[in-house]
């Protein structure tokens, strides 16, 4: 086996994971704390995206783009949950997600109407463009290696925030009992249009960060939030260590499955055969993960106490 070739997918599958950990973070503590089906988080982790490819053009510098998305698009989540969201709380999931379905297809049309059809790229400085040398002269994009950096700081930054701080026990609280929260005199509006722009701040921020490898384009969104939404069952809704945890798995299982599991099957049938079945199996495999642990532990790997 390419030792070199083993390392560079998991390198990859980590970068995934800690991006799906950034999209799934601010969706499993809405999902937890609201108990509301958000299908709209993926829309903005589309406008994070955009606002950075617009601001990079404007300022000429990524970096300094990012600092400015940020903000801009936790006040688009802000927006959202003053606006819409905020008047579902009582009202069952199926509402929940037809309202998020019409919020996809309008936030889709206002960047179509504000940006165009065709998708914007965001270069990159020259520093991140490059090449790092890693031990054993192994070879890995600069920025991919930036990626995962950042969502390690931050899932550490968020472990930190809610274990050591009173804000993070009044969000570990708010998943596990809501009503007994406002009770003890907790504005839970407050802390709902907070958690819900930090969630959207979160997605924004994993936009940009993948923009650069593909780019912003439209609709970006609707296909990786299933994935979140697969990462926060497996991990247990409204928990941030859960939501690491199975971003990782998701994302090593997903990356490594299609990097190797072609040659794997090509050892038991004929190359034809395997290079037919291993994209579709490598697939499915997540789902059959999720199905695998649902079957053992209904809440997920680390549901928060009181559920």
């Amino acid at each position: 086996m390419d030792w070199s070739l083993l390392v560079i997918q998991l390198l990859n599958g980590l970068q995934l994971g800690v991006l799906l950990f950034l999209l799934a973070s601010g969706l499993t503590l809405i999902f937890g704390i609201m108990d509301f089906v958000n299908l709209a988080h993926g829309s903005l982790y589309m406008v994070g995206a955009y606002f950075c490819a617009t601001l990079t053009h404007l300022t000429g510098s990524f970096v300094l783009a990012i600092a400015l998305a940020l903000p801009a698009t936790a006040l688009v989540g802000l927006a959202v949950e003053v606006i819409v969201v905020r008047h579902l709380y009582t009202r069952d999931h199926l509402d929940h997600v037809l309202a998020t379905f019409g919020l996809i297809l309008c936030f889709d049309a206002a960047v179509h109407y504000l940006w165009g059809p065709e998708g914007m790229a965001i270069p990159l400085p020259a520093v991140l463009d490059s090449q790092t040398e890693l031990l054993g002269g192994i070879v890995f994009p600069t920025f991919r290696l930036l990626i995962i950096a950042t969502g390690l700081v931050i899932a550490a930054g968020l472990w930190l925030v809610m274990t050591r701080t009173r804000i993070g026990m009044l969000v570990r609280a708010g998943a596990s009992n809501r009503r007994m929260v406002a009770a003890l005199g907790i504005n839970i509006e407050i802390l709902f249009a907070l958690v819900f722009a930090v969630g959207a701040a979160l997605a924004g921020l994993a936009g940009m960060l993948i923009s650069p490898i593909t780019e912003a384009s439209i609709g970006m969104g609707n296909e990786i939030i299933i994935i979140a939404f697969v990462v926060i069952i497996i991990g247990g809704i409204g928990s941030i260590k859960g939501a690491f945890i199975a971003a990782l798995a998701v994302g090593l299982i997903d990356t490594m499955g299609r990097a190797f599991l072609d040659t794997l099957m090509k050892l038991v049938m004929s190359n034809q055969n395997a290079e037919t079945a291993a994209p579709a199996l490598s697939a499915m495999m997540i789902y059959i993960l999720m199905a695998g642990i649902l079957a053992f532990r209904p809440q997920g790997l680390f549901p928060p106490r009181g559920r």
